[in-house]
């Protein structure tokens, strides 16, 4: 007995420090999502035209440099056909927003890949988990090549990149911040309650929202119908089965891409309310953080709406999502 308990105690200090090292890549990943939203509100995806993962690191550091970046930006479609005539501090401006979220990205792999390694060889990181944290690995890897992917889009044929390619990159990004807050969690309070099913149905549902909102985000639909709750006096808006065939519409159709966020949007508030509602007797902290979050998210994602889309109020609401998938997470993890 008298030599287990030194390892127990080394064995529980691993996993407090490998919880710490997670809960800030959680972190991390939480602030990359906010990022790459204002990267998009502010349409600044495309400025970098080229994918260096290693060499553009670096920001142009002269003036031969940053004009040379410039010419490169003036040979895609989003500045022959919107941005005309803009000039290199304008270019700048956008620049520095999609150079920050590279930058983040890197940042987060970084930070991720050194300290698994480190405690990988160190022995502090048994079988089962390190399988884990390899797959969130290469899910980084990935997430990175699909960012690619996305801006691609919008360098030949398009003025901005593919509403489905943005929703995906995107997706990703949530999945890969919630299986790495759902281990660090995991590590820190092994869960003996089990899995709270109807948080984790609320998590599912919060996800598929965001998700919703890509689509609105990638089709600039939030600056069209900036009434609530009526869509220009109706509650289902003209036009929502215009396209051919029908399911297109749900992922083409700036109108019903705005409905359907709308409708998910509410009933994830609901599904929230009922949650709190069957949890309160629980006095769960967990619980009344979705409730509170929620609430907050709506009125958010209304005042966006109703004042079209201002970068301020729209990256806002955007964080609430997160914080919502967040709360509703450690909820269904068995937070108390």
């Amino acid at each position: 007995m008298t030599h287990a308990a030194p390892y127990i105690r080394a064995r529980t200090s691993s996993r407090c420090a490998i919880a710490i090292w997670l809960f800030v890549v959680a972190a991390l990943i939480f602030a990359m999502v906010v990022i790459g939203g204002i990267t998009r509100l502010t349409e600044s995806g495309l400025s970098i035209t080229e994918w260096k993962p290693v060499t553009g690191t670096l920001p142009p550091l002269s003036e031969a440099e940053w004009q040379a970046e410039f010419e490169k930006y003036r040979q895609i479609p989003e500045y022959r056909e919107k941005n005309l005539g803009m000039s290199l501090t304008e270019y700048k401006a956008i620049y520095w927003w999609e150079y920050l979220h590279r930058l983040w990205g890197r940042l987060i792999g970084a930070a991720f890949l050194l300290p698994f390694l480190w405690f990988l060889l160190r022995g502090h990181i048994l079988s089962g988990l390190a399988w884990k944290l390899g797959v969130v690995f290469l899910l980084g890897a990935a997430q990175g090549a699909l960012g690619w992917y996305m801006v691609a889009s919008g360098l030949v044929d398009r003025i901005s990149v593919s509403p489905y390619r943005l929703t995906a990159h995107l997706a990703l990004a949530l999945l890969i911040f919630a299986a790495v807050l759902w281990i660090a969690l995991d590590l820190v309070r092994p869960n003996t309650r089990g899995i709270d099913g109807r948080a984790l149905a609320l998590s599912c549902l919060v996800l598929l929202t965001i998700a919703s909102g890509g689509f609105v985000a990638g089709h600039d639909a939030g600056m069209i119908y900036n009434t609530f709750p009526l869509m220009d006096g109706s509650l289902i808006p003209p036009g929502y089965l215009d396209l051919e065939p029908w399911w297109r519409n749900g992922f083409e159709n700036p109108a019903a891409v705005q409905f359907n966020h709308r409708v998910l949007g509410m009933a994830t508030a609901l599904l929230s309310l009922l949650y709190w509602r069957a949890a309160r007797n629980d006095a769960t902290g967990a619980a009344y953080a979705v409730l509170v979050v929620a609430l907050l998210q709506a009125s958010l994602g209304i005042g966006t709406l109703l004042l079209e889309v201002p970068v301020g109020l729209a990256a806002l609401h955007q964080t609430g999502a997160v914080a919502l998938l967040t709360a509703s997470l450690v909820a269904a993890q068995g937070g108390r």
